[in-house]
């Protein structure tokens, strides 16, 4: 296992896409977290299919700190059912790795 993580959240605002992240960064479960607007998103929705303008947000973080890191998302995400997928890194370069772990944590 690896032992750190790119984590994907998505929300309906630039506002909440700040306020997340900043909430993430600050408990310090996310070393960084990018927020990528003007993201389509087509999904199923209690039996319709949906589509809404999104904002993407890419979290780095700890592996180790998943749990804490998905406590604290859901402590100030507003949808019912927020987005959390995780991705393992598998490399990157020591310098940023080691960032992480310093910033997260």
């Amino acid at each position: 296992m690896t032992t750190h993580l790119a984590a994907f959240t998505s929300c309906d605002s630039v506002g909440a896409a700040r306020r997340i992240a900043r909430h993430l960064v600050e408990r310090r479960v996310a070393a960084c977290v990018n927020i990528v607007p003007g993201v389509e998103s087509v999904y199923r929705w209690q039996g319709a299919v949906e589509s809404a303008g999104e904002w993407l947000l890419m979290i780095k973080a700890r592996r180790d700190q998943f749990d804490e890191l998905a406590f604290a998302l859901r402590e100030v995400h507003h949808y019912e059912v927020p987005e959390l997928i995780v991705v393992d890194i598998a490399a990157g370069l020591p310098a940023y790795l080691d960032w992480i772990d310093r910033e997260s944590g």
